[in-house]
């Protein structure tokens, strides 16, 4: 069984990015793209709890702001368990994490990410 608690330092500029895209994205009105940047960082942090907790308080409170109750009720589980099953090594590899998928569905992962992961030499979930 693997543990995984913080990301490693050849991943975390990519996650921190996509997060402050996200962050750009949503302060200018363009809540899809700010979206996708949120997803993309689920994925890149989603085996690491932290990082991985850290996402879904953010979609949880994309969630909020935008006043979706689908967005906010789907987050909260997500939220509590997301970080003890990536603590144990048990998270649905590629999942974006949004309330608009299942949340235990493993999905392809974008070539963009995929080389994210090969260039900070990290293997995917």
């Amino acid at each position: 069984m693997k543990f995984y608690t913080t990301l490693p330092k050849a991943l975390s500029p990519n996650y921190k990015s996509e997060l402050l895209k996200y962050k750009t994205e949503f302060d200018l009105g363009n809540l899809k793209s700010a979206w996708n940047h949120l997803e993309a960082a689920h994925i890149l942090g989603q085996q690491y709890s932290y990082a991985h907790t850290f996402v879904h308080w953010k979609m949880l409170k994309f969630g909020f702001k935008i006043k979706s109750g689908k967005e906010i009720m789907g987050q909260i589980p997500r939220l509590i368990f997301g970080g003890a099953k990536s603590f144990v090594g048990k998270v649905p590899t590629g999942n974006p994490g949004g309330a608009n998928v299942p949340p235990l569905k493993p999905f392809p992962i974008n070539r963009n990410l995929q080389d994210i992961f090969a260039k900070a030499g990290v293997s995917k979930p």
